[in-house]
Order: structure tokens, then sequence, then C-alpha cells
């Protein structure tokens, strides 16, 4: 039976932002395997302006786990990793959103599949057209590399070495 396809988008800003992303990819693998990961980006914040710069990724995890389960388990990585939501897109130590899910749509009061802003993010787009510069949004129908084309106002991401 063929795994499900999800693009995660990773985030940290606190701590050691490198061991974050590492030990969060750890974990992920165990919920299936990760079999694509962008390189590291520095971002700058987006929203809260007042705190750290980001590193982020994307990876696409294929996994047995429905988007519900998924988004459960993911949650409980953010909050096995001490992940403390102080300042609403405030510094986080790590983030981890469902960015796609297959190529599904969904919306309910815990889990909405595109993640809703991703489409305005350049820390998002950025990464993701690096390992999937074709893949079709399935609300707009537009490649991932057209939607980060024709960012307004990106904000700044710079490769991670």
């Amino acid at each position: 039976m063929e795994k499900n396809k999800a693009y995660l988008s990773l985030g940290s800003n606190i701590s050691n932002r490198e061991a974050n992303l590492e030990t969060a990819i750890k974990e992920i693998n165990g919920l299936g395997k990760v079999t694509k990961k962008s390189s590291t980006y520095e971002t700058e914040p987006v929203d809260y302006k007042n705190q750290p710069y980001f590193l982020n990724l994307v990876l696409l995890l294929e996994t047995d786990l429905t988007p519900a389960e998924l988004i459960i388990k993911l949650q409980e990585i953010e909050h096995k990793m001490g992940r403390i939501k102080e300042i609403e897109k405030g510094p986080r130590n790590i983030d981890i959103d469902i960015i796609f899910y297959n190529q599904e749509v969904i919306k309910t009061e815990h889990l909405q599949i595109p993640h809703p802003s991703y489409i305005r993010r350049n820390f998002v787009l950025g990464p993701m057209s690096e390992i999937e510069p074709e893949y079709l949004d399935p609300i707009t129908n537009k490649k991932i590399i057209e939607l980060k084309n024709n960012l307004i106002n990106p904000e700044k991401i710079t490769l991670w070495t």
C-alpha cells in the first residue's frame, strides 16, 4: 500500500536551533520515513518581529498516519521537546507544521491543510521549492515555484551553512 505524503515545515529560533531541528527530524522519522529534506535556511521573523532569526527547513514524511493522527504526534514531539507558547508567533525552540498532506484539502476546527499561511511565507516556499518545485497546491492549482516567484515582499531567507 502506498504511504501518505506529508510535507512538514520545521522552525526553531531559541536555544541551539540546529540541534532542535535535528532532534525533531529524528522524532519525526519515528512516524514514518523522511524521504526528502531541504537545506536549512536562516530566516527573519514574520508577524512578531522582536525575536531572534529562525532556522527553517521543509521535509517530506511518508507515513501511514492520518492527518488527525499526524498533527497529534507532531504536537507531542513539540511538547516533549519543551515547546512553550508564551507569545503568539513568538520565540520557540521548535515549531512543526503540516503544509500539505497528499493532495488533500482539510478544514476542521483543529487542522487546516494546506497550512493557511504557507502561501505568503518565503521560509516555507523557499525550502519547499528546493525539494518539490513542481508540486501543485491543491487549492490554487499553482506550482510551488510559481507561488514562490510571485511572493510580494518576501521575508529574507539565506542558506545556512
